[in-house]
Parts: structure tokens; C-alpha cells; sequence
């Protein structure tokens, strides 16, 4: 059987409604590449996304507050996995591959009682005015950039269209899906409802991995590599390590919250519930010598 990667990448490589950077261009160029070493070595793609800065993008344009969060993430969706599939599918066409892609827009039901609702603190949307600050009904807090709207971060429990996403997995698509870590739901009744919260884009990706029973997890990011002693002059990057170390350095803080440490305990989460699944951090570009443990970071049990 065809092996089946999940490649999750962090929404700051993506092209902005306000247009791509150069540098964001030959990021994206370099996934792409990513993604066909991985097809040209028979495996199944499935590529997950943040979403961040587009969010906050189309946050910043609503100023009347007509949308709620939970339907932004579902804009963005469609907008990136518009932007990737078409990006990708001209790669494969001319390439003469087999190969067809699909975009999934991703639900992720979530728990209305986690503990993150009643703390929330991950910044969404633009600085806010003063005026705004005073009127909005809305968790605010101070950050290093001035006040910004916090909503909840919960953990996802289940993947609604999973058997979707499997089906086309089978049928040899390159499946873009769980923008932005999916859309918040939870259960009210016999219903789902959206809910005002932005799930992790690697946990999310863990939880996918795992229910898919992927072969790889292989998280794409701006960092080469896990570090020990990051940004300090005794900083060492670690290209392979076990999962009670690496749960060992994040309980003594080697790993932020805000950046390092999501990746980290997502990567220790799908390598604990795999059967000899790899778990892979390194650069877009480098995904067949990080498989081969030449670059990146493998966590290992």
C-alpha cells in the first residue's frame, strides 16, 4: 500500500490577500517541490495550513463586525486551498502526473466546556483603537504590539469530515484541508454550531495523522531544526530525539508557546499513538533529506 505523508504548513509561507511577498513566492515554491518529491516517491499528500495573517487580514476589512470568526476561518479556507490547488495542479499537469487535487473545507468538533474558553488567549485580528477597545464585546489583551482581540484555543477532539478526506486519499488526490486547524464547532443539541475560537494548526494536524493512520507527520516551518539552547551562542540543533526528552526540554521551557512548542507537543503526540510513524520538523524544501534524518529534527519514542 501507498504510504501517506501529512505535510502541515504555517500560514506566514502562504501568499496574503494583499499579495505575496517575494520571499513568501519562493517558500511556496519550494512546499510545491516538497509535494512532488514526496508524490515522485509514491507516497499520498495530504497538506494542512494556518491561516493566521489572512485572518487577520480579513478581520481588519470588517469593520462593522458582520462575520463571525468561525465563518472568516471558513474564507480563508477556500481562499488558500483555492490558491494551493491551483498552484499544484498546473505543476502536475505539466509534469504529466496522475495526480488531481482537492480542497476539503474542515469542520473539527471541540469541547464548549474546555478550560481554554474560560482563558482565552490566542490574539486574532488587528491592533485595536481605543474607541473600539471601549465598545467591543470582546476578550481583550495587551500584547507586544498594543491590544488585540484573545479568543479560545481548544484542543480538537474530532475531524467531521474525516471519511471524506480518506476517500479522496484512496483515490490518489492531494487533499488540502483543515485550514487554520479547521473550523471550530461543538455540539448543541442535534446540532453543530460554530464556535468564536481558532484551533491549533499542529494539533490539528496530529489528530489527522493519527485518525488517517499516516506514515509521516512532517511539519514545514520557518526553523531549519529543533534546537537545544535556542538563540543562545551554545544553541545546537538536534536531529533526532525521543519523546520523553523533548516533553522534558518543553516542561523547562526550551519551547514557546507561542511558536515552538504546539509543534513540538504535536509531533510527540502522533509519534506516542503511531506504529512506527515519523514525525518530522524541518524547513519547506527539505522534506526527502528530513525523511532520511539529514536535516530537520525526527522525534523518536
Amino acid at each position: 500500500m501507498r504510504k501517506t505523508a501529512v505535510y502541515a504548513l504555517g500560514g506566514n509561507a502562504l501568499q496574503s490577500p494583499t499579495g505575496a511577498s517575494q520571499q513568501s513566492a519562493e517558500v511556496l515554491a519550494r512546499v510545491m517541490s516538497d509535494v512532488i518529491d514526496l508524490l515522485e516517491m509514491d507516497w499520498s499528500v495530504v497538506v494542512t495550513h494556518g491561516n493566521g495573517p489572512q485572518v487577520g487580514h480579513l478581520l481588519a476589512l470588517d469593520a462593522s463586525h458582520s462575520q463571525t470568526l468561525d465563518a472568516w476561518v471558513a474564507a480563508t479556507q477556500g481562499m488558500i486551498g483555492h490558491e494551493l490547488s491551483m498552484h499544484l495542479q498546473g505543476i502536475l499537469e505539466r509534469r504529466r502526473r496522475p495526480e488531481r487535487t482537492a480542497v476539503v473545507l474542515t469542520h473539527v468538533e471541540v469541547d464548549r466546556e474546555d478550560d481554554a474558553f474560560h482563558w482565552p488567549t490566542k490574539p486574532v485580528g488587528p491592533v485595536l483603537d481605543a474607541e473600539t477597545v471601549m465598545s467591543a464585546d470582546w476578550d481583550i489583551a495587551e500584547t507586544i504590539h498594543g491590544p488585540r482581540r484573545v479568543v479560545a484555543s481548544p484542543m480538537p477532539l474530532r475531524i467531521l469530515e474525516l471519511d471524506v478526506i480518506r476517500h479522496l486519499v484512496n483515490l490518489r488526490a492531494v487533499v488540502f484541508c483543515g485550514g487554520g486547524g479547521g473550523i471550530p464547532t461543538s455540539r448543541l443539541g442535534e446540532h453543530q454550531q460554530g464556535m468564536p475560537a481558532v484551533i491549533d494548526k499542529d494539533h490539528f494536524s496530529s489528530l489527522l495523522a493519527s485518525d488517517l493512520k499516516a506514515d509521516a507527520l512532517i511539519i514545514s516551518t520557518e526553523a531549519d531544526a529543533i534546537y537545544r539552547s535556542f538563540g543562545t551562542p551554545e544553541a545546537e540543533a538536534l536531529r533526532s530525539i525521543d519523546v520523553k526528552v523533548a516533553e522534558a526540554m518543553d516542561e523547562a521551557g526550551e519551547f514557546p508557546e507561542g511558536s515552538m512548542g504546539p509543534k513540538v507537543k504535536a509531533l510527540c503526540d502522533y509519534v506516542s499513538k503511531s506504529d512506527n510513524g515519523k514525525a518530522v520538523l524541518c524547513s519547506p524544501g527539505h522534506v526527502l533529506e528530513a525523511l532520511r534524518g539529514e536535516q530537520g529534527t525526527t522525534i523518536t519514542t
